[in-house]
């Protein structure tokens, strides 16, 4: 994809979009240009707008690349193509709807990475039922010298539990330095119950494994350990979407990866090999598919707090 800085324009299933400035670098360690990262949408999209679908999208813009500022826009931009979705979400703090974009198609996809938003930011709700999240979500953040491996060996541990109380469970790189274990439910759960069976998991696990585990936030608790940061689970939080580019030296990805990678990894202990970038994820979506599809078609009801604790008695 090349274009002057007058741009482009382009059509993406019926829909006209003007592409600008395609070969300003946003990735210099890569020479990763933004005509790339909308290259990289454009072939992700299979698997990745099913993923995006009906949810309210926070857009994380980097007009000049990874290495100049960035900004978080919730209210999708007034000067947005017409035909682009918005969806509107009550904000407690601002006592008003907010209108967010809604990425439902490959022309939305094109149209957010034109403006330069590399990540893609959703809730755990969809727009019509925003409070009811369909997954729970576990961020396992390391805490220096901890690292990714560390948190593969966090990430057993967790799906070792889940897998106590009868749920599944299903990994992804956070596409920076953790993994992230999202648990996908029947939509039936309130944030209220999944935030607090979510801290009710962590506590038990940094009980268990006091060496290994962290669940409270504060960074002075946090070296050499993991944080399950089950904050995520909370209306006004989101995490970043599966098969989102992160902003990062190089264009990594948040990519799913399989159990047995994450044991391979510990059994070798090296975990390099599941930090994964563009290219690299868009090849091996062409030959295993996603992974990550489970999670929004498995409907799982949310246990109890007893059942949690038989679980981990065990």
């Amino acid at each position: 994809m090349s274009g002057s800085r007058r741009g482009v324009e382009v059509e993406v299933e019926g829909r006209r979009i003007l592409l600008r400035n395609l070969d300003k670098v946003f990735y210099p360690a890569a020479g990763f240009t933004k005509g790339d990262v909308i290259d990289y949408y454009v072939r992700i999209a299979p698997v990745l707008l099913p993923h995006l679908r009906d949810r309210p999208l926070t857009l994380k813009r980097y007009p000049e690349g990874v290495h100049g500022s960035h900004f978080y826009e919730k209210r999708c931009p007034r000067y947005r193509p017409a035909w682009l979705r918005t969806a509107p979400v009550w904000s407690e703090g601002n006592q008003e709807d907010i209108r967010y974009c809604v990425v439902d198609d490959l022309a939305s996809l094109v149209w957010v990475a034109s403006i330069a938003d590399l990540e893609l930011h959703t809730p755990l709700a969809l727009a019509d039922r925003f409070d009811h999240p369909t997954a729970l979500a576990f961020d396992l953040d390391p805490g220096a010298p901890a690292d990714l491996l560390t948190c593969c060996d966090v990430a057993l541990l967790l799906r070792r539990l889940m897998h106590r109380l009868g749920l599944e469970a299903f990994p992804k790189t956070s596409g920076s330095k953790g993994l992230q274990v999202y648990v996908p439910l029947d939509g039936r759960a309130t944030y209220d119950e999944t935030k607090a069976f979510a801290h009710a998991v962590a506590r038990l696990l940094e009980r268990a494994h006091p060496d290994l585990v962290v669940e409270r936030m504060l960074k002075t608790l946090r070296t050499g350990k993991v944080l399950v940061d089950w904050s995520q689970n909370d209306r006004n939080k989101t995490t970043v979407c599966v098969y989102s580019l992160r902003a990062r030296q190089r264009p990594t990805v948040s990519t799913p990866v399989r159990w047995a990678e994450v044991e391979r990894a510990v059994r070798s202990r090296r975990a390099d090999g599941l930090l994964l970038e563009a290219a690299q994820v868009v090849a091996r979506v062409e030959q295993v598919g996603d992974l990550f599809a489970p999670v929004l078609s498995l409907r799982q009801h949310l246990p109890d707090a007893a059942a949690l604790e038989r679980a981990h008695a065990r």
